[in-house]
This record gives C-alpha cells, sequence and structure tokens, in this order.
C-alpha cells in the first residue's frame, strides 16, 4: 500500500471517530528499503553490541563512543536529520523504525536513542542556522555525541521548577550559569549538552554548552541497577560562561523546547521497548524449547504457552499501535510542510498533534517490555535470576523505561488533561460524543450479530468507546474543576483508553492482514481476539473503579450498568488461541510477524 493513500485524523481522534483498514498504516507496510535498514541494524548489533555486553557494562573506556561512531558512519545516528546537515533524510517512520530495531541494544540503545533524540534534535530543530551548521553535521556522523540536561535533585516530573540560573554578563557577550542538573545520560563523554536554566531567575530558556567549558565539572558515574553501560553523571555549573549566540530557541521559550522534544521522546521510548520486548522473547523462545523438565522441553507445557502467547500479543499491539501513530505524524508533518511550516516545525507541529498518543505509546510499550522481560525471567527460573543468562541484564534495564521521558504516571495524568484542554479549546468534541452515550445507554446491543468477519469485534471497540465517553463525561460532569485533583481517576480513564486505542489498532492490523491474504492472517486474528477479550475485563474494572469514585445513588447504579453492557465482548476460547500463537512463536524462534 502506498502511504499516501491513508489519511491522518486529528490528535485523539480516534476516541470519536471509526477508522478503516485503508486509513491504517501497519508494519506490514513497510518497504524494501525499510527492510534493509532493519537488516542492517540487527548486523550491527550482532557483530558490535551484542557480543560486548558485559564489556559495555563495565563502561569498558572508550567502547561506547567507538560504537556511537561507527554507528554514525552506517548513517543510523542521522537517519532523520535532513541531507544538508549530513543525515539520511528518511521520513518519520523509518527513523522510528531504527530505534525499534536498535532497541534490542540495552545500555546502547540508551546511549543511542539520548543522542539521536534530546540530545541532537533541540540543536536541530530550535536551533539557528549558524546553530546547526556548527553542530548537526558531526552529530549525525557520531564525531559528537549528545546529552540533554533538564532534570534537577528538585524538580523532575515539575520541570519548570529548575532552579538553575542564567544571566547576561555586564559585557552582554555571555550568559552565565549556575546550577546543578542530575541523571544526566551521556554525559561521561558527551561533547554538547543542551541544558536548561531560568533567565534572571524566571524566562525558562534553553542553551548550548559544549564540553570544557570553564565552569562546567561533572560529578562520578552513578551506579545504577540497570543500564549499566549508559553513562550517568551529575552536572555542576559554577559561574559556567558561555557565548551569547549560545542561546537556543527565545528567551522564555524553553518549555516550548522541552515539552515538544519530549513528545517525539515519548514515541521513540516505545520503538526502542518494542525493540528490547522482541529480542527478550527471542531469549525466552529459545531457553524454552531446549530446557527440559519431566523429559519435556517447557515450551510444550500449557502454562508456559500462556506466557509466551501473551508476550507475542502484547509486543504486537505494541508495534502495531507504534507505527499506526508514527505514519499520523508523517503524515502530519507533511501536510504542516505543504502549509508552509519549515521541516523541524512541522515535525513538532505534528508530533504536539498526536501528544495524546505519544503520551499512550510511552506508557504501553515501558510496560510491554516490562511485562515481557518478567515473564522471562520467571520461564527461564532460577537460571533467570543468574547474571550468567541474558534475561537477567533485561529485566534489569528495562525497569527504567517507566520512569525517564515522563513517568507512566505523570503521562498517564496527561492523557486526560490533554483531552479536556484540548475539548475547552474547541479543538475535539467530548461533550457531544459524551451526551449522546448518555441518552442511548439504555440501548446497547450486546455485540454484533452481523456474521460479517470481525463484526462483534467492530462493536466491541466502538462499545469500548463509549464506556470511556460515558465515564469521562460524568466525571467532568460531577467534578468540574476539581477534577485535575482526582488522580486516580484519570488514571482509571487512562487505562480505559490505553486499552482501547491498541484494542481497535490490533483489530484493524488483523482485518488488513486478511484483506490481503497475508500468510499469518488467521494467527493475526487469534492475537486480535485475545488482546480485545482480555482488554474487555480490563476497561471494565477500570470503569467501575472511575465511577464508583465519583458517582453514587441512581447515578451510579446506572453508570455501572453502562459499564457491564459497554465493555461485554463475545465469548471466546482464548486458551486455543494462545496455544497456536506459542507454537508458530516456537516454531520461528521469537517473534513471527515481521
Amino acid at each position: 500500500m502506498e502511504h499516501t493513500t491513508i489519511r491522518h485524523m486529528q490528535g485523539g481522534g480516534f476516541l470519536i471517530a471509526a477508522s478503516t483498514t485503508a486509513d491504517t498504516y501497519t508494519p506490514e507496510d513497510f518497504n524494501e528499503e525499510q527492510h534493509m535498514i532493519a537488516a542492517m541494524c540487527s548486523e550491527f548489533l550482532d557483530w558490535e553490541v551484542l557480543p560486548n555486553l558485559a564489556a559495555i557494562d563495565a563502561q569498558q573506556p572508550g567502547l561506547m563512543t567507538s560504537l556511537l561512531e561507527k554507528a554514525g558512519g552506517l548513517g543510523l545516528l542521522g537517519a532523520s536529520f535532513p541531507e544538508e546537515y549530513g543525515g539520511l533524510g528518511k521520513d518519520f517512520v523509518t527513523s522510528t523504525f531504527v530505534n525499534e530495531c536498535l532497541g534490542g541494544g540495552h545500555s546502547f540503545a540508551v546511549a543511542m536513542a539520548a543522542h539521536n533524540g534530546i540530545g541532537s534534535l533541540p540543536i536541530l530543530y530550535f536551533g539557528t542556522e549558524a546553530q546547526k551548521q556548527q553542530y548537526i553535521p558531526k552529530l549525525a556522523s557520531g564525531e559528537m555525541k549528545g546529552a540533554y540536561a533538564l532534570t534537577e535533585p528538585g524538580s523532575g516530573s515539575d520541570a519548570l521548577a529548575a532552579k538553575t540560573r542564567a544571566q547576561l554578563s555586564e559585557d552582554g557577550k555571555h550568559y552565565i550559569l549556575n546550577g546543578q542538573k542530575i541523571w544526566i545520560t551521556n554525559a561521561g563523554f558527551a561533547d554538547v549538552f543542551t541544558v536548561f536554566a531560568k533567565l534572571d531567575g524566571d524566562k525558562f530558556s534553553a542553551f548550548i554548552v559544549d564540553r570544557g567549558t570553564p565552569g562546567l565539572t561533572f560529578g562520578e558515574e552513578e551506579h545504577k541497577m540497570g543500564i549499566k553501560g549508559s553513562s550517568t553523571r551529575q552536572l555542576f555549573f559554577e559561574n559556567c560562561t558561555i557565548p551569547k549566540e549560545n542561546l537556543l530557541g527565545e528567551i522564555g521559550k524553553g518549555h516550548i523546547i522541552a515539552f515538544n522534544i519530549l513528545n517525539i521522546g515519548r514515541l521513540k521510548l516505545c520503538a526502542a521497548t518494542t525493540g528490547a520486548a522482541k529480542q527478550a522473547l527471542r531469549t525466552t523462545v529459545e531457553y524454552a524449547k531446549t530446557r527440559e523438565q519431566f523429559k519435556t522441553p517447557i515450551a510444550q507445557f500449557g502454562a508456559i504457552k500462556h506466557k509466551l502467547a501473551e508476550m507475542v500479543i502484547r509486543i504486537f499491539a505494541s508495534e502495531t499501535t507504534l507505527y499506526r501513530t508514527s505514519q499520523w505524524i508523517e503524515l502530519k508533518k507533511e501536510e504542516l510542510t505543504q502549509a508552509g511550516s519549515s521541516g523541524g516545525s512541522a515535525l513538532l507541529g505534528a508530533a504536539e498533534e498526536y501528544a495524546i498518543e505519544c503520551a499512550m505509546l510511552k506508557v504501553l510499550g515501558s510496560e510491554c517490555v516490562d511485562y515481557v522481560v518478567d515473564e522471562g525471567v520467571q520461564i527461564h527460573g532460577g537460571n533467570g535470576f543468574s547474571d550468567e543468562y541474558d534475561i537477567s541484564r533485561g529485566y534489569r534495564d528495562s525497569r527504567i523505561n517507566r520512569i525517564f521521558e515522563g513517568t507512566n504516571e505523570i503521562n498517564r495524568l496527561l492523557i486526560l488533561d490533554m483531552y479536556l484542554k484540548r475539548a475547552m479549546k474547541g479543538r475535539i468534541d467530548l461533550m457531544g460524543p459524551a451526551m449522546a452515550v448518555q441518552k442511548e445507554l439504555m440501548g446497547i446491543p450486546d455485540f454484533s450479530t452481523d456474521d460479517a468477519p470481525f463484526a462483534a469485534e467492530i462493536q466491541t471497540i466502538a462499545n469500548f468507546k463509549k464506556a470511556i465517553l460515558m465515564c469521562a463525561g460524568g466525571a467532568v460532569q460531577k467534578l468540574m474543576l476539581q477534577i485535575e485533583h482526582e488522580q486516580e481517576v484519570l488514571m482509571h480513564l487512562a487505562d480505559m483508553a490505553i486499552d482501547t486505542f491498541q484494542a481497535e489498532s490490533v483489530l484493524l492490523r488483523a482485518m488488513k492482514m486478511q484483506e490481503a491474504g497475508h500468510q499469518l492472517a488467521d494467527l493475526a486474528a487469534d492475537v486480535a481476539r485475545t488482546f480485545i477479550y482480555d482488554a474487555a475485563d480490563r476497561i471494565n474494572a477500570a470503569g467501575k473503579n472511575a465511577v464508583n469514585a465519583f458517582a453514587d445513588g441512581d447515578e451510579q447504579r446506572m453508570m455501572l450498568l453502562g459499564v457491564k453492557r459497554f465493555t461485554k465482548a463475545a465469548a471466546f476460547n482464548a486458551t486455543t488461541a494462545r496455544r497456536r500463537i506459542a507454537d508458530t512463536a516456537c516454531e520461528v524462534g521469537g517473534y513471527m510477524f515481521k
């Protein structure tokens, strides 16, 4: 399918509008060039990274920088950078695919993502032409390494509470920085830092700070639970003097840089965690096929099949939702470019349009890989607790993903917050559909009786959306301005939305594969139906918890009845479906959907 035939919907619009397979981009749409890039990434991991994981974790001097330079020589660091700055000029989907394909690289994947994401993009998208010419070609090649300095001891999720200060020198030629940053990835070897500080104590701004600048010093390497090979240090600024021309963007507009870059970072994190999850699945399947108990490979036991299948299902959902969103962003970027926006502004504008989806992807991707590595350790048994087996490294390395790029709690709270702000600005109509759902509450069909393929699942997804609209609408009406303080309600609603977004995405992919006669179409249908069947119970529980937190009396009884009806799913034998999925994973040695 040509990418241009796919239409994008407005950000967050999946909740109030139906999608079709014709408007859905899936991994089956990857072209030959993208598959060639994936093969190059796989070869790089197999030859350069995976054999050196122990040395990387020990932070062997020069190893990480050497690997980044080799990746830069292959064009992997600047895949999405414009060609005029030494990049490959690839589209957003391709650059996302690179992040996924290298996501199984453990600490290397973290260093690379920090370098070509938050370490480079602020300069690429907000820098002056002189700043871009000075830094981006060297960042693209790996000659220079980038880092991003936002977090402080007293400001993590609340980034705008930063205490690092900047002031203009008396001669007006320099900015003088004073303060401290913590948890700075790549700090041990980075050549250039994007640093956030408050100019004159109140104008949150960004600055480019070169390594070696007088007044910039570094703490010792942090001893972390996981991603041990990733350099993490504190930065200290003591009368750190930088040229005035190193101001990045506009004075007082640092939050625009920080938050817009985070939208892309959240999506790219989902890509990396999807790649890591696939790597962990391969490791676990290989072990389960060779480990015997009672003279039988444990991969043949039903309890193990259930775990292996659920790994596949969650990876499929993460991957599918990721590329559906990535293509929307690419199409929106093209639209904004045609309307006159520059390349950087167009991509940032497109990412902002889908900020809700990016927040969801960050949550679902990080929790997917956490599930996969956790069950991977369980399948390995006692061996999984030994450093001699790779799955233990995967387990330790995955935990950070639920914390950086905004904690999962913060991202969950942002989802409904962004929906409500957009509704108040007229960017999206939520209350109209929510009121319509309340009016039809008593006439909801259990599920479709249409005998067309996937008709029941299509109706189930539609009902999931009604459950969210009903609960969200009721919460807003009842709690009004106090809703922002009811974090438990907001998180339940977010969980409902995240599950529904994934459920619709996997269903559309399965339908599209069936329409194309794909050889794995039946297996994709097993995955989609199992995910939807289980999601119904999760959405039901979240909906009940949300309603019980804000409603009472007749209103509560009516809404609980609605939640029950909206989350019904047709009877489905998920056990046999999971067995088919697990058996196929064992046949191919891991994830089967390429």
